[in-house]
């Protein structure tokens, strides 16, 4: 069964709409809309339903803007989505992609992992790179890879039943950004790979839609500095057990 493509697209962005319908169309992908949540158009009750200005406060070094906000929420129409779904996995978009690789090769080798897996990140924030810590090569040319670190950016990402309910849960209140949330994968519950090459690349040729917002909150230096010393130990730590649990998983396969 193939997956559901999930794409976020906000009301307003008709011509973002347009561009990846062409651009999935070119690949024969089906998709079904999400309407992105307008972060500007939220009531301060509906900000507060998930968005914890405390636990943000001892988890990140700014308070999120309203667009910040708004993408968080909209990702998580998108895992209820696939929570509620019949596919064992789906695929979640935003709207400012391109396809660099076979769409259909990537899922078929996903639908093909013989072992349990929640979130699989098929495309790199603005397309960088990261040390790769683990890679098991698939068929195609592609490979399963656990980065040093999860990469952030949410472009494209594959995403099972199982993870996308754990997400649900664990972010039933939140205070980082919706990427950024998901690279502190062992307060989640989860595990966190990339497909490789990426079959999919963000289009920076779009302004992001989040940055697009003149609102701005005051950044805390020594915050996000003892932050960051902190979640790297902690990566560090869960990393290495992801890939020890990977490696014998595999072994067994």
């Amino acid at each position: 069964m193939l997956p559901t493509v999930y794409l976020i697209n906000l009301d307003k962005s008709k011509d973002r709409l347009e561009k990846s319908q062409q651009r999935l169309g070119e690949q024969s992908v089906t998709f079904e809309r999400i309407s992105g949540v307008l972060g500007s158009a939220l009531t301060q009750e509906q900000l507060r339903q998930h968005y914890d200005s405390e636990l943000n406060s001892r988890n990140y070094h700014y308070q999120l803007t309203r667009n910040q906000i708004g993408c968080y929420l909209s990702h998580r129409k998108a895992w209820q989505k696939i929570a509620d779904g019949d596919a064992p996995f789906g695929v979640v978009l935003e709207d400012d992609f391109y396809l660099s690789g076979d769409l259909h090769a990537a899922f078929d080798q996903i639908g093909k992992i013989a072992f349990p897996w929640d979130l699989i990140k098929l495309a790199a924030y603005q397309n960088r790179d990261r040390k790769i810590k683990f890679e098991h090569s698939l068929s195609n040319g592609l490979k399963l890879v656990v980065h040093s670190k999860p990469m952030s950016g949410g472009a494209a990402t594959a995403i099972t039943k199982e993870g996308a309910n754990k997400l649900l849960k664990s972010t039933q209140k939140f205070g980082r950004p919706v990427d950024t949330d998901i690279q502190y994968f062992w307060e989640k519950g989860i595990t966190v790979m990339s497909l490789m090459p990426y079959p999919v690349t963000q289009d920076l040729a779009f302004e992001s839609t989040i940055a697009a917002s003149s609102e701005t909150h005051k950044k805390h230096f020594w915050r996000r500095k003892i932050q960051q010393f902190e979640a790297s130990l902690l990566n560090y730590k869960y990393t290495n057990q992801h890939v020890k649990r990977l490696r014998k998983q595999l072994s067994l396969a």
